[in-house]
């Protein structure tokens, strides 16, 4: 459990610097993100090279991580409908929220979002964290804990629809590694799709 304490602390740091208002002028996101998303995903596999042995990349698999992007990327977009009712600055921060990508190649960051972040994010996330995790207290409250801390690690941006958007992401990711753990290529294959769909592909606007 420390190896996975240490990942966690170098994690907050790592968002910290990346979403909070007072230090992420200093860094270009999307170099930050990616040498995260590397660094992350390297001492995952260093401490629990497991994961990679779950990877099944089959007709079903990529059939079933398509469906589960489209299918949450339909959840977000009734969630921005609702909550721009709710809440008059949603769309002020959704808005904030894709202005990280302004003067990005939609192409490179379709592949970054494709190719490392989206995956990253889940290697470490679900078949890391919340693996440990349910290893050493048990399936519910490993879910529990790393869908909390998925969550709490985006707070640093001081923007609440981000945070609403995490919580609601790793959630369904976490209850799919929860029950599907078999399953972990498609909900691998769905976080990078919906990544690239919701963010550059079919923005929710």
């Amino acid at each position: 459990m420390k190896r996975v304490a240490f990942t966690l602390v170098l994690a907050f740091v790592l968002w910290t610097l990346m979403f909070c208002p007072l230090t992420a002028p200093r860094f270009d996101f999307w170099q930050m993100m990616a040498g995260s998303a590397l660094l992350l995903t390297s001492l995952a596999t260093l401490f629990a090279p497991a994961w990679w042995e779950r990877l099944r990349f089959t007709r079903e698999n990529l059939l079933l991580g398509v469906a589960i992007a489209v299918a949450l990327w339909g959840v977000f977009w009734i969630g921005d409908k609702v909550a721009s009712w709710l809440f008059p600055f949603a769309r002020a921060e959704v808005d904030a929220v894709y202005g990280i990508k302004e003067g990005c190649s939609p192409w490179g960051l379709s592949l970054l979002l494709l190719l490392l972040v989206g995956p990253a994010e889940e290697i470490y996330w679900r078949g890391y964290v919340q693996e440990r995790l349910s290893k050493r207290w048990g399936v519910d409250r490993g879910f529990l804990v790393a869908t909390a801390l998925y969550t709490l690690v985006h707070l640093p941006s001081c923007n609440l629809m981000l945070v609403l958007a995490a919580l609601t992401a790793g959630t369904v990711w976490g209850l799919l590694y929860r029950f599907f753990p078999e399953r972990f290529t498609a909900i691998l294959l769905s976080h990078a799709l919906w990544d690239a769909a919701v963010f550059v592909w079919f923005p929710i606007l």
